[in-house]
Order: C-alpha cells, then sequence, then structure tokens
C-alpha cells in the first residue's frame, strides 16, 4: 500500500481514458506513482479481483491483486523513491503487517487497521488478503475486532 498526499492509506491508481484501457491506464499509474518497471511486473486481466460500481460519485473502481516476489518487492520500494510522483500523490510505500502481536493481541495488522484509509482500500486490502488465502476470514475478523474498525 502507500501513504497518499491526503494522509490517508490507499493503493497506487487513478482516472482512466477509455480509450486507455485499464490495465495498460493502471500500468501508468503505477510507473508514475511507484516508479514500477511494468515490463517486469506490470498489472494483467488475470490479476482483475473485483469491480465496485460508486453510483453516488459516478465511477467504477476496479481491484488488482498481483503476486510477486519477495526480491521485486524490493525493487519495487528502492524505485519508488524516484517515482515522477513520489513526494506528490504517494509519500511513500508501507509494507502491511500480516500478522497480530501475541503479547497485546493489538499490535500488527489490528494497529495499521486503526489507520484512516481512502475510499474502500481497507475493504479491499482484508477481500485480498482472504482471496489469496494470506489470511483466514476468522484471522480477518479477529484483527477488526482488536483494531475497532469493522468490516463493511
Amino acid at each position: 500500500m502507500q501513504m497518499r498526499f491526503d494522509g490517508r492509506l490507499g493503493f497506487p491508481g487513478g482516472f482512466v481514458d477509455l480509450e486507455e484501457g485499464l490495465e495498460a491506464g493502471l500500468n501508468r499509474e503505477l510507473e508514475e506513482e511507484m516508479g514500477l518497471d511494468v515490463r517486469i511486473c506490470g498489472i494483467t486481466e488475470e490479476d482483475w479481483a473485483a469491480t465496485e460500481v460508486h453510483d453516488e460519485q459516478n465511477f467504477v473502481s476496479h481491484f488488482y491483486i498481483k503476486k510477486i516476489t519477495l526480491d521485486q518487492i524490493r525493487q519495487i520500494e528502492t524505485a519508488a523513491t524516484t517515482a515522477k510522483d513520489h513526494g506528490l500523490e504517494s509519500l511513500g510505500l508501507v509494507r502491511v503487517p500480516v500478522y497480530t502481536l501475541p503479547r497485546d493481541k493489538a499490535g500488527g495488522l489490528p494497529a495499521f487497521l486503526s489507520n484512516t484509509f481512502i475510499g474502500t482500500a481497507r475493504e479491499e486490502l482484508l477481500m485480498g488478503l482472504e482471496q489469496e488465502g494470506i489470511l483466514s476470514h476468522a484471522e480477518i475478523q479477529k484483527a477488526l475486532k482488536a483494531s475497532g474498525a469493522r468490516r463493511q
């Protein structure tokens, strides 16, 4: 995830021209916001996870999940500081802790979930963690309860 210019956590993305196409537009945004070399780690149709229509705001959002290696994560984190929009739209990347500290049952993911997220980013994060089998539904519910947040 990334820390946005407005202090909220979210995922890279933005508006896409219809002629541009969803994946091409998202890859452009990933290059601008994260410095991502999309030739190595770009988004494709196969990475699509969900679409949500926001009638009241008159837009549609699409969520993609991309499995990458630890080496790719390190490359992305390094490149992010030289991205075109670093310090403007994106203030930096944030790793999501996918654990709960046993000593207090509130550190790690529960503490992370108590942050402020943009739009549906918290729900998308949780959906992705569950869909990819990183955390179970029960683990997510326990983290939400400990954080004081609730899943929509």
